[in-house]
Formats: structure tokens, sequence, C-alpha cells
């Protein structure tokens, strides 16, 4: 049992080291937009796109709307490539393991990711009284599947939206140093 054990914790701290190697080649991505303002416009997008696709889930209809395809499409493809670009701005706050981060780091994270799981809660909610109102509507089973997805979607990319909006402006300094050791 015990070298079982053993195994698993030396796969972890393997795995562990990895994702941290991960981290400092993706801390080096992108300096230029590593400011407090092109983190809040991003987020901005994100927050649109999120919008964009419960208003493409509240207009479908299940009979090939171009409306809702516009929506949905333009949305997620907007809303995904800003969600790309702000986890890699936030850096392993929006999703690292605990070990990873220093106490500021892990301090915002469990505060971002408390208020983004009550969030999701209501969310759900909203999204089981929509479903209870259009159940006995034409397709009400995957229109409320639709807003389900997209209430879903909006409530997992709260934690990079919000700290993509709060986070202060990375230390120059601290990246130039990251920046020559490479």
């Amino acid at each position: 049992m015990t070298e079982s054990t053993g195994r698993l914790a030396a796969y972890w701290e393997r795995q562990l080291d990895k994702m941290d190697e991960r981290e400092r080649r993706h801390a080096k991505r992108l300096p230029g937009w590593r400011t407090r303002r092109r983190r809040r416009v991003l987020a901005a997008v994100m927050g649109l796109a999120d919008l964009g696709l419960i208003a493409g889930a509240s207009v479908f209809t299940g009979r090939g709307d171009v409306l809702f395809g516009v929506l949905w499409i333009g949305s997620a493809v907007a809303g995904g490539g800003a969600f790309v670009l702000l986890r890699i701005l936030t850096g392993r706050m929006s999703g690292g393991f605990s070990r990873l981060l220093d106490e500021r780091e892990r301090e915002w994270r469990h505060r971002v990711t408390y208020v983004a799981f009550q969030i999701l809660g209501y969310l759900m909610i909203a999204a089981m009284i929509y479903s209870l109102v259009v159940a006995h509507t034409e397709d009400g089973g995957l229109r409320g599947a639709m807003m389900l997805s997209a209430l879903l979607v909006t409530g997992t990319t709260l934690p990079s939206v919000m700290l993509g909006w709060a986070l202060p402006d990375d230390d120059p300094e601290d990246f130039e140093e990251g920046m020559g050791n490479a």
C-alpha cells in the first residue's frame, strides 16, 4: 500500500512540475497585453459573448433559426478567443493548483471562485425556471437545454472574467526579470 501511495505521490509531483513549467512558458506570452486595460477589454468581450449565448438560447425555436446560429456561433468564437486570452493573461490563478500559487494569488482565486460559484447557482435556478416556462411549448426540452448550456458556460467563465477585470497591472520589473531568465 505504501509503495503505490509513494508512486502516486511521485506521479502527482511530476504532473505539478509539468504544469509549473507550462505556466512559466505562458507567462512570457503577450507581454504588451498584460495591463488592466487590455484584460478589461477581454473581460467585456467575454461578458458580451456570454450575453450573446443567452440571447441566442432565448430566440432558439429548433427550426433552423438563422438568428440563433449567428448569435450562438459568433458568441462562441468571440467568447472562446477572449477566454483563452484571459486564461493566459490571468496566469495560473484561474485554474492552477494551490501549491503553484503564492498567498495573494490563492486569496484572489478563492474569492472569485466563491463568488462565481454562488452566481452559477443562481444561473442554474434561472435555467430551471426558464425550462419550466418553455416546457409546454414546441421543442420546449431542447430550448431549455440550450438555455441551460448558455447559462452554464456563462457561470464557468465568471472566475476568469472577474480576475481579468479586477487584477492590477503586472509589475513590469517582475516581467522583465522573468524574460531575462529564459
